[in-house]
């Protein structure tokens, strides 16, 4: 039986304030803890620190582990996800990764860590937030939607089925795919929590508890809209539906698309089809956590530009992200943590694209410094 209308004004009103909340918790962990995927590269890169990056690979098994249980379980399905189609889009990952990545350390941080700057106080994250939001609505729906669409999409392998790598299991062993969602998840993040915890100067209260927030609240979402939000019927379609999600299709946290999505939704308030979404939550959540933390600690502080090259590297940084992030399919929380922990193989080429860029970003920023010595 379908659900009525009422129920699904509450299930969407479930929906938003449940993920509003986790991505409030998002955003006060990633501001006490300074969880940052390109401060982890560059920790790594320019001073031999793996704290954070250990921190980004404890929530990445989490997420993994959380999800892949999940689904082993029943509770979502994988293939109502758009991370596990059958295409897996080899050059969109791959370049747009490295462009997101590369676009990331120019401005400062990627665009979760934009969002929780910006709750901070930072006047140059609010800017690289409108250009971001621009570019990458562009990249969606505007003249570079038709250049990613026509010439980096179709590079891309076709499969029999979905592309998770359970799903490929599956198909090649006959093995229920429920067993190996499980066994995959407990494998693989496992296997990348273990490296995590590897290192005694890591397992400190902090940085564990920074990981497994970060990773579970990944899994929260997931949970929130692929089985709370989830109707076999819609009342007007009678099809089965995500309510609160701007897709359609089950979804976690990223923050590429969602920016564009914000800056629409604020322009076009009025516009009563134009209705609030997950991913617009999200973005309201993780930086009214961040902000509540930074206020609550008084780490608050206005922060504004240096120069004018320091204006223009975060402009370029964030056209680099819009444009990247939409075309690999998110960002380092939407690939990085959310797309990975399906197992996605497009998510398995995007990720390092990204950590490529950002590495190849930070040597550019060393030969310039070096050059003007």
């Amino acid at each position: 039986m379908p659900v009525s209308e009422a129920d699904l004004a509450a299930i969407r009103s479930t929906v938003l304030w449940s993920t509003f909340a986790l991505a409030f918790a998002f955003g006060a962990v990633a501001q006490r803890t300074r969880f940052c995927t390109m401060g982890a590269v560059a920790d790594l890169v320019n001073f031999g620190d793996s704290t954070r990056m250990r921190q980004w690979l404890l929530a990445i098994a989490v997420a993994i582990i959380g999800t892949q249980l999940l689904a082993g379980a029943g509770r979502i399905d994988m293939g109502d996800s758009f991370h596990t189609g059958p295409q897996v889009l080899v050059a969109s990952c791959l370049l747009g990764g490295c462009l997101f990545g590369f676009g990331m350390v120019l401005a400062g941080g990627c665009s979760s860590r934009t969002l929780v700057r910006i709750g901070a106080g930072s006047l140059k994250s609010l800017l690289v937030f409108v250009v971001l939001g621009v570019a990458a609505y562009i990249t969606l729906r505007g003249a570079l939607a038709v250049v990613r669409v026509n010439a980096i999409d179709p590079l891309h392998v076709a499969l029999a089925g979905r592309q998770d790598l359970p799903a490929l299991l599956a198909r090649a062993t006959g093995v229920p795919l429920a067993t190996l969602h499980t066994v995959a998840g407990l494998a693989i993040g496992g296997l990348l929590a273990a490296t995590a915890l590897a290192s005694r100067e890591f397992r400190t209260l902090g940085n564990v508890l920074s990981g497994l927030a970060i990773g579970g609240i990944v899994v929260g979402v997931w949970y929130v809209s692929g089985d709370l939000g989830h109707v076999e019927e819609h009342p007007r379609t009678l099809e089965e539906a995500f309510i609160g999600t701007y897709s359609g299709r089950m979804e976690s946290l990223t923050y590429i698309a969602p920016i564009a999505h914000t800056l629409d939704w604020l322009m076009f308030y009025s516009d009563r089809s134009n209705l609030l979404t997950l991913g617009v939550a999200a973005v309201f959540g993780i930086t009214a956590g961040a902000a509540v933390v930074a206020l609550a600690t008084g780490e608050f502080r206005w922060e504004g530009f240096r120069d004018t090259e320091d204006t223009a590297n975060h402009i370029v940084g964030a056209i680099l992200m819009g444009f990247g992030g939409v075309t690999a399919l998110g960002c380092t929380v939407g690939q990085g943590l959310t797309g990975i922990s399906t197992l996605a193989v497009g998510s398995m080429l995007a990720v390092p694209s990204i950590v490529a860029g950002a590495v190849a970003a930070l040597k550019y920023q060393q030969w310039r410094v070096e050059r003007s010595d």
